[in-house]
């Protein structure tokens, strides 16, 4: 059974960082690219950032531009979140997730085998 597992989160004062990872495992599978999510407690589940493996294109929510990268490896089907000058606001559960449709990167619908998620919380 194909899963995701994230891996990196912790916990980080503001102005630091952390990187995630997540990995594939249990089977191959073709996806158009992966997407990271995130979801604080109390909130809807919110896109954070995606990149696509046809052309290495990424894409971020503007909250995080400038401060998160996203980057992957489709051989070995990892993908990575580097996360720097955290803030408070940042804190939540991340997860990764494959996007399975073509259309809009930073619809969930669009996403299938999503992981646990691993939680990120940043002190003030």
């Amino acid at each position: 059974q194909v899963q995701l597992v994230e891996s990196g989160g912790g916990l980080v004062q503001a102005g630091g960082s952390l990187r995630l990872s997540c990995a594939a495992s249990g089977g191959t599978f073709t996806s158009y690219g992966r997407g990271w999510f995130r979801q604080a407690p109390g909130k809807e589940r919110e896109f954070v950032a995606s990149i696509s493996w046809s052309d290495d294109s990424t894409s971020y929510a503007d909250s995080v531009k400038g401060r998160f990268t996203i980057s992957g490896d489709s051989a070995t089907n990892t993908v990575y979140l580097q996360m720097n000058s955290l803030k408070p606001e940042d804190t939540a559960v991340y997860y990764c997730a494959a996007r399975r449709r073509v259309g809009p990167t930073t619809v969930e619908n669009n996403y299938a085998f999503w992981g646990q998620g691993t939680q990120v919380t940043v002190s003030s």
